[in-house]
């Protein structure tokens, strides 16, 4: 299927043109415009007589009716086809009917296969960046290393912590000890041992993406088979905790290939889908589910949990998982205007005024004007601030998954007088391009907090992944208050966030922007849904109600 073709059809009615303008429309040479139009004349598709001389026009027949005979040929691959092998014709140049005729029957084929295996379809708009727990800075990384490995230990909402790979542990103020669970297998079969583990841990402390938030930990070994010494003589308050994070996962390297304990392994991984399959030699309970499959499709297509199933047009129920919130972080420690506090706090000012409108950029925001810690943080007011002058505009970051938040942002300013220049950059950039986003004034992030609510906020000072933490190690007015954290139990640790907070409200380093909801379809014989990980549903819990007659 010539997506060239379909390009010419769209843009190019039978009639008079001259050869240049096909080339401009197919975005090709003169000579390989030529060899094409050659190829699609011999093809049947068209006619098409050159003019004679410098300047002349041709003439270009249509023959055939393309985008018909295309939709035709893809309706029938959608039929008949896996739809992981399909969803690809969806990205081609339709006209608005035929993509949504394609769109419809796509539909009605997702997630609905004859097979034995009990499976969840879930469509994924993007490929997976990583599924390695060193470098997973985006949710739907995070989510999938949650289930293809395993933490030592995993901390609830209300910092209760609990074992998973560790069943016990003893804490003293210099040292915690570790008791592995036995005969854990990774997913070759082999063994977890306490050397795996070691290995593991201290690759992840000497990352430079986390090496300030594992500063204290100063050794780590093994004494004995399925023991695990943790050495902190200066203390570290936290180090339980910080094991349940999820790029604390467990895993293992070996001949180039990544080896987790999970409940789920990678049975493929293509940019048309991943697949998950249950672990049957899981040391937990196994998956209810056989089989997770992501599909790539449309970015338009509607994002619906399906099971495979042969009851076609089934009824589905709406699950609301949470999207996190949004802050304007502005770089304080830049060499700009943005480095002014009444520039900052002018800043902080107009969004404070318009923030109420936030919903006007995308229905699925609530403004949020109180903070960052839900259930802690209080509503706040900010006085009137007059406008400071400005001599060159500030720079505002835009990122494509946050863009109309963003033009909103920029809109409020420039009402109120803030010049801006706007300045994009890539998704994988804004997650893994230190110095690049150092180089903005301000932007809008999006942040979903793990699980528990204390660690997630103080990851979001430390964790080299996140854009506070280059203005923390910059600004030493900031960076004092983390060294508190160390030493202070945990327990206190909602006290000490409060504080942190006020100080960014304060300097107007951090300004609260929105929550976000997102409402996900789930087909009807679905069951046991739970909402885990950064919003997301645990996999290993969902099973498929089966349809006796």
């Amino acid at each position: 299927m010539d997506t060239y073709l379909l390009t010419l059809w769209k843009s190019v009615p039978s009639g008079n043109i001259k050869q240049k303008e096909l080339a401009e429309v197919l975005h090709l040479s003169a000579k390989q415009t030529t060899r094409y139009i050659q190829k699609w004349s011999t093809e049947g598709w068209l006619t098409f007589t050159s003019g004679l001389g410098r300047g002349n026009v041709s003439t270009l027949l249509w023959l055939k009716n393309v985008e018909a005979i295309f939709e035709e040929q893809v309706t029938r691959i959608i039929i008949e086809e896996p739809v992981e092998l399909s969803s690809k014709y969806l990205e081609l140049d339709w006209s608005l009917d035929s993509k949504q005729r394609l769109l419809n029957t796509f539909r009605s084929k997702f997630g609905y296969l004859q097979t034995s295996n009990d499976k969840l379809v879930i469509p994924k708009r993007f490929p997976f960046l990583t599924m390695h727990p060193l470098q997973a800075a985006d949710v739907s990384s995070a989510n999938i290393v949650a289930n293809i490995f395993n933490r030592l230990v995993t901390v609830d909402e209300q910092s209760t912590v609990l074992p998973e790979l560790a069943h016990s542990w003893d804490v003293t103020i210099s040292k915690l000890r570790l008791y592995i669970k036995k005969d854990i297998r990774f997913h070759d079969g082999s063994i977890l041992t306490a050397e795996d583990i070691v290995v593991c841990l201290n690759k992840l402390r000497n990352h430079p993406q986390f090496q300030e938030l594992w500063a204290p930990i100063h050794h780590i070994d093994a004494p004995a088979p399925l023991v695990i010494d943790i050495y902190y003589p200066d203390g570290c308050s936290y180090c339980l905790h910080m094991l349940g994070t999820m790029n604390a996962s467990i895993y293992k390297e070996s001949k180039d290939e990544l080896l987790g304990t999970g409940c789920f392994y990678v049975q493929d991984n293509l940019d048309s889908k991943t697949t998950l399959a249950a672990f049957k030699d899981y040391f937990g309970e196994r998956p209810l589910v056989d089989l997770v499959e992501f599909v790539q499709v449309p970015e338009d297509f509607e994002i619906a949990y399906r099971s495979t199933t042969q009851i076609e047009d089934q009824p589905t129920f709406q699950v609301e998982g949470d999207s996190g919130f949004g802050v304007v972080i502005m770089n304080s420690f830049r060499n700009s205007a943005i480095r002014r506090k009444e520039i900052r706090d002018y800043v902080h000012y107009v969004i404070a005024k318009h923030r109420h409108t936030i919903s006007q950029a995308d229905s699925r925001l609530l403004p949020n004007h109180e903070g960052f810690l839900i259930g802690q943080s209080q509503t706040y007011t900010i006085p009137e601030v007059k406008r400071p002058e400005f001599s060159t505009p500030l720079v505002l970051k835009i990122v494509n998954y946050i863009q109309e938040t963003t033009m909103w942002l920029k809109e409020i300013l420039e009402k109120e007088g803030v010049p801006i220049e706007l300045k994009q950059i890539s998704f994988t950039d804004n997650l893994y391009d230190d110095a690049r986003n150092q180089s903005f004034d301000l932007f809008i992030h999006g942040e979903i907090f793990e699980m528990n609510q204390n660690f997630s906020f103080f990851q979001l000072l430390k964790n080299g992944y996140s854009p506070l933490a280059a203005i923390f190690k910059n600004e030493p007015t900031l960076n004092s208050y983390l060294a508190d954290y160390a030493h202070t139990p945990f327990e206190d640790w909602t006290a000490l966030n409060l504080k942190v907070e006020k100080v960014l409200l304060e300097n107007s380093v951090m300004i609260p922007l929105y929550y976000a909801k997102r409402q996900i379809p789930f087909s009807a014989d679905l069951m046991n849904i739970n909402i885990k990980h950064f919003g997301y549903i645990d996999f290993s819990k969902v099973w498929v109600r089966p349809n006796i007659e």
